[in-house]
């Protein structure tokens, strides 16, 4: 355990060097992964804001609204943990109309939203272009599984005590009818995928306001 707190601010500016350092020009795509409830989209948002203030073009993403449509979700039953890992998400919707377009620059147009999960229905396309270097920020679960760690540029794992993160969860969205199915696709994830070891950068956020940066090999 540290025996200081960092602020904020500072990780957020030390990660930001990093990332600029490493990627100082051109396309980027950056994730930031974790299980629920460890602060990805607060986190990604921060992020976003930090990198913007070197005057770089960043635009945000998230995974959620990528979802695939409730049946195919739910092929498997509303209580499978594999459904929940291995149906969620459409990866290929993900790529074609965000991922590959956003890579090709100036010349391609790409989309944000794909999928309204409320209303179980595909978004009508919103084009976004922006200039050749420019930041691509997405934030999610099950980002840094096989078939997706070649998307990125720059990876973060979110890494929050299992404690913390069930007193977020029951705070943003009560108790569930389903937690197996969440708790073990997740655990399925960190099995298949080991996205810690995965990850570009990890980052303690067990406190929002003073997240910190640890190392694979000190933990």
């Amino acid at each position: 355990m540290a025996s200081w707190t960092p602020q904020k601010t500072d990780v957020l500016a030390a990660l930001a060097d990093d990332i600029l350092h490493n990627y100082g020009e051109g396309r980027v795509i950056i994730a930031v992964d974790g299980l629920d409830g460890a602060g990805k989209t607060h986190f990604a948002d921060a992020l976003a804001k930090q990198l913007r203030t070197g005057h770089r073009s960043v635009f945000r993403a998230s995974i959620d609204d990528f979802h695939r449509p409730r049946a195919d979700r739910y092929a498997l039953g509303k209580d499978s943990p594999e459904g929940f890992y291995r149906d969620s998400y459409d990866y290929r919707l993900f790529r074609r109309i965000l991922i590959e377009p956003f890579r090709i620059g100036h010349i391609g147009s790409f989309v944000l939203q794909g999928f309204d999960l409320a209303r179980n229905m595909a978004i009508e396309p919103k084009w976004s272009s922006g200039p050749d270097d420019a930041i691509l920020i997405i934030d999610g679960i099950f980002l840094n599984r096989p078939e997706l760690r070649g998307l990125w540029n720059y990876s973060i794992w979110l890494e929050v005590d299992p404690g913390i993160t069930a007193t977020r969860l029951f705070e943003r969205d009560g108790e569930t009818a389903t937690p197996k199915r969440y708790s073990q696709g997740q655990k399925l994830y960190l099995k298949d995928a080991k996205p810690r070891e995965a990850a570009t950068a990890i980052i303690n956020n067990d406190d929002f306001d003073h997240p910190r940066r640890v190392f694979a090999d000190a933990c």
